[in-house]
């Protein structure tokens, strides 16, 4: 934060469709086994990881929008070392974004992955939050993914966990806004200010869950930068999208 504000906006702006995107986890350390039975590694045509989700369904991945541009094809579930992932454990999937979604920087940042079957019996669907459900500041919440664990860091095989607090929604506008840059509606912000703990690039669409809730899909960051404490990391916030989520569920299709 010590660069000129006219060149850290320019950075900003310039990346933040490319490389503010969350991935990695800061501060954090591995995930129980028996934990996060819900999350999905989504995985590009050469099975490399590419962006973080979680299973709402026996049919349905939640992810990010933004996860589209590297062209998902599977997503591996039920594994949290995916060097170890078993071949019945991938599915491969069908995009559906948001149909409100253009860019990032505007919003709506989310997108379901139709399976091309139902998930095997082991993997166990996180039950989506109610829509009068209210996530007070400072509640103590969690993301995990398969990202690195430094700035620009390698992804890494074993799921990886870590706290992270819930910022005021004026708070982290403000913290944007001193960057000139204005926050799109319905978003959550936790981590990554007041904290050193937070996400990083490849982790993007990975649930932010509390009190065993999603209630946000992890969406981006500050140019990439994983050095917190600097200003509020960005999720998108479930709870608003719910008509939408439940919509494609009922119809099983998009």
């Amino acid at each position: 934060m010590e660069a000129p504000r006219s060149v850290l906006l320019c950075l900003l702006l310039a990346c933040l469709g490319l490389h503010a995107l969350g991935s990695e986890i800061i501060k954090g350390q591995k995930a129980p086994e028996k934990d996060f039975l819900y999350m999905a590694s989504v995985q590009n045509k050469s099975r490399h990881h590419v962006c973080g989700g979680f299973l709402i369904d026996k049919n349905f991945v939640v992810t990010a929008a933004h996860c589209a541009n590297s062209k998902p094809t599977s997503v591996v579930l039920g594994s949290h070392n995916l060097r170890t992932a078993k071949k019945v454990n991938r599915y491969n999937v069908k995009l559906c974004k948001h149909p409100s979604y253009v860019g990032i920087k505007k919003g709506d940042d989310i997108m379901l992955l139709k399976l091309s079957k139902k998930v095997r019996t082991e993997v166990t669907p996180i039950q989506l939050p109610n829509d009068d459900m209210k996530i007070k500041d400072e509640s103590n919440c969690r993301v995990a993914g398969w990202g690195g664990t430094i700035s620009q860091g390698k992804t890494v095989n074993e799921l990886n966990a870590v706290d992270v607090p819930v910022v005021n929604l004026k708070v982290c506008r403000e913290q944007w806004a001193k960057l000139k840059f204005n926050l799109p509606a319905n978003v959550i912000c936790a981590g990554g200010y007041g904290t050193d703990k937070g996400f990083c690039q490849g982790d993007s669409g990975g649930p932010l869950v509390c009190n065993g809730k999603p209630v946000g899909v992890v969406s981006f960051n500050m140019n990439g930068n994983c050095s917190y404490p600097n200003v509020p990391n960005v999720y998108t916030d479930i709870i608003k999208y719910l008509p939408w989520i439940k919509q494609v569920l009922k119809k099983r299709s998009c």
